[in-house]
């Protein structure tokens, strides 16, 4: 099921995807919000079909970037990606829940975020997460404001707590990662050893 959006230039986009919250995730993976519609190849987070996340995901933990890549569709292999997801505890969301295109595409830095995502909520629902994932600077600051922590330096994390919906204390790590965007000037391959230490670091690899 998907939210409504709003197709307006410049107008408040309301996030056109529910979280995605396995049962057991240790770890919610953030990003800030996805691209224009017409720029998705899947119904699902890191849709674009140029956008490395589930290449970086291919060279971590099956040493192939294309393990995920489905190039005659220039796609990817949801169900599988939705099943690996699954079974290694790993969730999906994003840090913007309303945002407004100030300049009419994808970048971070174009994005307005009217309304942040409703951690506490989030984190009541996967009661076994113990890190939070911020896949680029916007994310990662959205999360240590929220969580009124420091910010992370690329890489590394920070160890943050907050109230659940439930009223449970949450304490977990913020790791702060590169972001998987292509215009983030980074090889993929050293985008991926960042990603590799961080899921090794918390077990999940």
């Amino acid at each position: 099921m998907t939210d409504s959006i709003t197709n307006t230039p410049n107008a408040a986009e309301t996030h056109p995807l529910r979280p995605f919250l396995p049962h057991g995730a240790r770890m919610l993976m953030c990003g800030t919000f996805p691209p224009q519609r017409h720029r998705w190849s899947m119904n699902f987070y890191y849709p674009n079909f140029i956008n490395d996340m589930w290449r970086i995901f291919g060279i971590v933990f099956f040493d192939d970037k294309d393990h995920f890549v489905d190039s005659m569709a220039k796609s990817f292999y949801l169900p599988e990606l939705k099943t690996f997801l699954s079974e290694r505890g790993i969730a999906l969301s994003d840090t913007g829940r309303e945002v407004v295109r100030t300049a009419g595409n994808a970048s971070d830095k174009a994005l307005d975020i009217r309304r942040q995502i409703d951690l506490p909520a989030i984190l009541a629902e996967i009661p076994d997460c113990h890190a939070v994932v911020s896949t680029g600077e916007k994310a990662a600051g959205v999360i240590a404001a929220m969580t009124q922590s420091e910010l992370p330096k690329m890489g590394e994390c920070a160890e943050c707590h907050i109230s659940d919906s439930l009223g449970n204390l949450r304490i977990f790590r913020h790791w702060r990662m590169p972001s998987s965007s292509r215009a983030y000037p980074l090889p993929i391959d050293r985008k991926a050893q960042y990603y590799r230490n961080m899921m090794q670091q918390e077990g999940l690899l």
